[in-house]
């Protein structure tokens, strides 16, 4: 009898492990989702996109002028996050990186200069996809469509 307890409990709490650690796995592959069909995500991301990134990228997410070309300090100035930039040729994943951990973390990239701060002590993983979210909720019904097909491709 005790033997056919103790593996009764064994049993479930392999169980349980095994679905904590599924869960854990599930949210961490898509925690940097985008939401932005969900308007209290969306609401929140406009608040925050205006106190932390409207500076540079614009009110109406417009970028700053020659934003393709180096500035006189070498650095590139802040695209815009419209349909006329490049970040809705990013995957989630990608916007999601780059915002939290800056683009020589994530990209790798040795000695690489940008005046973008690097977001990861700043804001939470969840503020950042609200940021995020807003910006994609600003793009026309197309682009977000074929942003959605991107990140469709890259999960498989």
């Amino acid at each position: 009898m005790r033997k056919h307890i103790l593996l009764t409990v064994t049993g479930i709490a392999v169980i349980a492990f095994g679905f904590a650690v599924s869960a854990l796995l599930a949210d961490r592959e898509t925690s940097f989702m985008l939401k932005p069909d969900e308007a209290g995500i969306v609401a929140q991301g406009r608040l925050i996109y205006t106190q932390n990134c409207a500076t540079c990228h614009g009110e109406n997410l417009e970028g700053q002028p020659n934003w393709k070309s180096p500035g006189p300090n070498g650095r590139l100035p802040a695209p815009p996050h419209d349909e006329t930039g490049h970040t809705w040729h990013h995957t989630d994943e990608i916007l999601f990186g780059l915002t939290k951990y800056g683009a020589a973390k994530f990209a790798g990239i040795e000695n690489y200069e940008t005046d973008m701060p690097v977001y990861e002590n700043v804001l939470s993983d969840q503020e950042i996809v609200a940021v995020l979210s807003y910006i994609k909720a600003q793009w026309p019904k197309e682009i977000r469509k074929r942003h959605d097909r991107m990140n469709s491709q890259a999960a498989n």
